[in-house]
């Protein structure tokens, strides 16, 4: 149980949410990153938002207002920061796991529940890849202010298999972040839809153990992160429709089965934390 009392314990013990070392430079940028920031990406002026980027999001209303009631935190926000064309299927996973379907929004399951979402997308025909912003720079207001107002944060993400350190063609997914339990959760219901499993270890890019990754930034310092195999994502959408603008409209059966692994993993998490 979280009470109060003990979440500003949290929050104390989290350097600001690892505001101060983005701000300090502690975190080290990606070597292969053009761009050390989201805010440096932003200010370039050779990039046009809605052209070569875009930014989605949805926050619901909290409103507490009245004096006998009490509005509880936002339990849980789901973010692709590599989403578009970046490391494709994450946006459209990332829209799904939040509860609406990636092709016109509608809430799916239409009985919810639903939860917050952000991402940051590439738009281009080509040559996404230079817009890439590791998660421990990722320093865009709306995504800090989302993540750092949630209890639980979970990243989507895709890579390869070498990057991920398994064998070639493994459709697979590695679980990282610093919740142990939202990470047990995952493994168990990706396990129990059929879908591969592995705990992310190594580089922090992959395991997403940093303090200052986008993913542990809530309100209790800690979050998950799923990294999605190239293979796995490409099984995830009808063939020859695995790009940008027909991604959304030619799911396949494994994506939903692992929609339904992630948001089943939510409820249990979120069924953990009665907040008083």
């Amino acid at each position: 149980m979280i009470n109060r009392r003990s979440l500003i314990t949290a929050l104390a013990a989290a350097p600001a949410l690892g505001t101060l070392g983005a701000v300090l430079g502690s975190a080290p940028a990606s070597a292969a990153d053009l761009y050390p920031s989201n805010t440096a990406l932003y200010a370039d002026p050779t990039l046009v938002e809605g052209v070569d980027y875009g930014r989605r999001y949805r926050r619901h209303l909290i409103d507490d207002q009245g004096p006998r009631g009490r509005s509880s935190f936002v339990r849980t926000t789901v973010i692709a920061p590599h989403g578009g064309g970046i490391e494709g299927g994450t946006s459209e996973l990332c829209l799904a796991v939040a509860g609406y379907h990636p092709a016109g929004l509608a809430p799916t399951p239409s009985a919810g529940p639903t939860h917050d979402f952000w991402m940051f997308e590439g738009l281009r025909s080509a040559g996404n890849g230079e817009l890439h912003v590791t998660s421990t720079r990722c320093d865009d207001d709306v995504a800090r202010a989302m993540c750092g107002g949630s209890l639980n944060v979970l990243s989507l993400h895709g890579c390869t298999t070498a990057k991920a350190g398994l064998e070639p063609g493994a459709r697979a997914v590695l679980v990282g972040g610093l919740n142990p339990a939202f990470r047990r959760y995952l493994t168990e219901e990706l396990a129990a839809a059929d879908i591969r499993a592995v705990t992310a270890s190594g580089e922090e890019e992959i395991a997403g153990v940093s303090s200052e990754n986008i993913c542990n930034r809530g309100l209790l310092g800690t979050g998950a992160q799923l990294e999605l195999t190239a293979e796995l994502r490409a099984a995830m959408f009808a063939p020859g429709k695995n790009t940008r603008p027909e991604r959304a409209a030619n799911t396949l059966p494994l994506f939903w089965s692992f929609t339904t692994a992630a948001r089943t993993a939510i409820r249990r998490l979120e069924a953990d934390q009665p907040v008083l």
